[in-house]
């Protein structure tokens, strides 16, 4: 499904082209990649263990989960000293052995887990879920195990994520009789990579995803969503102009469905916005974005990332337009100085949202003491000249 490569030679072969291995999967652009990789790249030995694991795919999701979860562990590593899982409570994993992440918003003691303890949970509450109805409301909520916290209820984020995404591809990528619930998989998938930054990998998934969205003929709003995040893989990998075009259609596409007074709406006119930014078109942000900051603590709350994401951006318009004033520059330090507590009221200081603002607050004030300097000695220099003749 997301093996879209040849094993050899990485040739793109999207969802349906090449061939397979007959017993275990595994693609190939053709025939004598498929016989170079048997007699020259260790296919011969793996083969079978593949077909075992349950094919390509299923191999390559657990091995890539197991990978993860290595990564996710070493790099929480020092913040889970001494710590136990708030779901087994203890140190290690019975079962795996592995250490202990946290990835979210909680602080203190709380938030510590296994992932492996946080996949189990997930699967429980879903499976129970989908026994009944998972469509609804319920299901839904059980649904975000896969990517919110049970205890702050924020997303989990960075390695974590990345962690949770495989956890849950590999989980349901095997439901060939459920292509809904592979494609919410695979979503979940690109954004864990995502917020890894592993963005390549994750547009990739991205690409595949929303081939298969529109062969199963899934909804508009279902599209725009895949859009809006295949827009975000393109714009953190620097292709601005295909990232703007989706953006644009995605945020058109919002307006015409749902109306300027949605969540999904500001958050299209956020990520647009967002992306009229890295192309440094200043004044069409501020003009987009006027209208739209009003609207989103009503909606969405003030404590929103969205709400705070739309409002730094504007902030970071105000202070790097070339025509800036002083004052735009004051006022763009205010705005981050009052994000960037409430980002730490909220999600804590470790958080990348958190993180992302410090760095925009550092740069404005830097801005402002550098333009606050050259009015000074503009200043000056026109006192100190003498006064003129008759």
């Amino acid at each position: 499904m997301i093996l879209t490569q040849c094993a050899v030679c990485a040739t793109e072969l999207g969802l349906s082209l090449g061939k397979k291995c007959g017993r275990c999967s595994t693609r190939y652009c053709g025939a004598e990649c498929q016989v170079q990789h048997w007699k020259e790249g260790g296919h011969d030995t793996l083969c079978k263990k593949i077909k075992k694991a349950g094919g390509a795919e299923q191999y390559h999701a657990d091995t890539k989960y197991t990978e993860a979860v290595s990564v996710a562990v070493e790099k929480c590593a020092e913040d889970t000293k001494g710590q136990t899982c708030f779901i087994c409570t203890q140190a290690l994993h019975w079962k795996t052995k592995e250490g202990l992440v946290r990835g979210c918003a909680c602080r203190g003691t709380a938030g510590f887990a296994h992932v492996s303890c946080l996949v189990e949970q997930a699967k429980l509450l879903f499976e129970e879920a989908k026994a009944n109805n998972w469509h609804d409301k319920r299901g839904q909520a059980s649904w975000r195990r896969w990517h919110k916290c049970s205890l702050c209820e924020q997303g989990y984020h960075s390695v974590v994520s990345c962690a949770l995404g495989w956890a849950c591809w590999k989980t349901y990528l095997k439901y060939s009789d459920n292509e809904v619930l592979q494609q919410l998989a695979m979503s979940r998938l690109g954004c864990g990579l995502s917020d890894a930054d592993r963005h390549a990998d994750a547009a990739s998934i991205r690409e595949a995803e929303l081939s298969m969205l529109r062969r199963l003929e899934g909804s508009e709003s279902s599209i725009l969503t895949v859009q809006s995040n295949l827009a975000n893989s393109y714009q953190m990998l620097g292709r601005l102009g295909e990232a703007l075009r989706l953006r644009r259609d995605v945020y058109s596409g919002r307006l015409k469905l749902n109306g300027d007074q949605h969540a999904d709406t500001l958050l299209a006119v956020t990520n647009y916005a967002s992306c009229l930014l890295s192309l440094r078109r200043f004044g069409e942000v501020k003009s987009l974005l006027r209208k739209a900051i009003p609207v989103a603590p009503r909606v969405l709350g003030e404590s929103d990332s969205v709400t705070l994401k739309m409002r730094g951006c504007y902030a970071e318009a105000l202070k790097s337009d070339p025509g800036a004033t002083l004052d735009d520059v004051r006022e763009a330090v205010t705005t981050f100085e009052e994000l960037e507590r409430t980002a730490r009221r909220v999600f804590g200081g470790a958080h990348p949202i958190t993180k992302g603002l410090e760095k925009c607050l550092r740069d404005a004030r830097a801005a402002f003491h550098a333009r606050e300097s050259d009015v000074e000695s503009i200043r000056e220099g026109v006192e100190a000249m003498p006064p003129g003749g008759a």
